[in-house]
């Protein structure tokens, strides 16, 4: 859902509830494409079933430097360019620390697509109060949402100490 918002915002659609109102053949088309999508799917994943299967028998080493090549010779072929293989590598390095230190990439993806919404309302903001960022705790409901941040980013370390000085308390 999150690429689908980023790709939307990129093209300049305003995503919201106006979407059916304001761009109803892109809606009506993403909705029949699924459906055509489902469709196809199903033609073609039935009978092919015993060679999926037959695929998962392959051994892990020899699957993983497939999938690994044919992405390598993939962002190399997007625009004939080794920048693209080396930040696909990066990324794949980013992807593994994430998962190793059990990061949620949704989570990224949602940070990447709303970010650059956050960042204007910011300077929005920001603009408005002269370059004061008092504005952000001159109103309640403003003043409520930052004092909850910093409650939500100061607990998990809090609740670390907390537990540390128990162990060291009690041995």
């Amino acid at each position: 859902m999150a690429v689908m918002i980023g790709g939307l915002l990129i093209h300049g659609v305003k995503v919201g509830p106006m979407l059916m109102v304001e761009h109803p053949n892109l809606f009506w088309g993403t909705i029949t494409s699924m459906y055509i999508g489902n469709a196809m799917l199903l033609v073609l994943n039935l009978p092919l079933i015993p060679l999926w299967v037959r695929i998962l028998k392959i051994r892990h080493s020899i699957l993983f430097t497939l999938v690994l090549l044919f992405c390598l010779i993939g962002s190399y072929c997007l625009s004939n360019s080794i920048v693209d293989v080396i930040i696909m590598i990066l990324s794949g390095f980013v992807g593994y620390w994430m998962r190793k230190f059990k990061f949620d990439a949704a989570l990224l993806v949602l940070a990447m697509v709303l970010s650059p919404m956050l960042e204007s309302a910011i300077r929005r903001s920001l603009i408005l109060s002269m370059g004061s960022p008092l504005i952000f705790l001159e109103r309640p409901i403003s003043l409520v949402l930052m004092i909850s941040a910093a409650v939500l980013l100061l607990f998990p370390p809090l609740l670390r100490l907390i537990r540390r000085a128990k162990t060291k308390y009690r041995s």
